[in-house]
């Protein structure tokens, strides 16, 4: 059996591969914390390491980070799989199972912003249902605080936000 840091990994590494979706930081955390695996820091060193070596791809924004398994990833997957016990597939597969509604909701809903050169900030926001945008919006906020409220905002509010687009456009 593989040392538990490769052990670690890999199952980060299946665990990516089937989500069907990119998973934050905190839900890839939680599963390892949950099952008392390891702890929290030990999860980041290892999600720090499959970055670097490219098996993970990260987008960051100033909400969450959200990692996806690279073909690099699925292939070192794929070599090594049998390095991983039945039970801990197990508990992936159960994690996904019970976990994988919420997570969908969790990442249906984006907003982030960034700082133009000029004066100014772009907040983009989407609202997807599974990889298929339904809502996907870039505005102009004059102000961090307004980018940052136009994000926290954009959640609760974005099934008004495409009603009244859609009256208006159809109306």
């Amino acid at each position: 059996m593989a040392e538990p840091f490769t052990i670690y990994k890999l199952t980060i590494l299946y665990m990516l591969s089937h989500s069907g979706e990119p998973l934050t930081n905190m839900q890839i955390a939680l599963f390892f914390l949950n099952r008392e695996y390891t702890g929290y820091f030990r999860v980041q060193e290892a999600l720090s390491d499959l970055q670097g070596s490219g098996f993970i791809a990260a987008e960051s924004t100033h909400q969450s980070t959200r990692y996806r398994i690279t073909d690099s990833g699925k292939e070192t997957l794929s070599l090594l799989s049998e390095k991983m016990s039945d039970g801990i597939e197990r508990d992936v597969a159960d994690y996904l199972a019970e976990m994988g509604a919420s997570f969908r909701e969790e990442n249906a809903f984006a907003a982030d912003y960034r700082k133009l050169p000029e004066k100014g900030y772009d907040v983009h926001m989407q609202l997807t249902l599974g990889d298929r945008p339904i809502v996907d919006l870039t505005l102009f906020a004059r102000t961090k605080e307004q980018a940052e409220a136009m994000c926290c905002n954009w959640r609760q509010r974005c099934g008004d936000v495409y009603a009244k687009l859609m009256d208006t456009l159809l109306g």
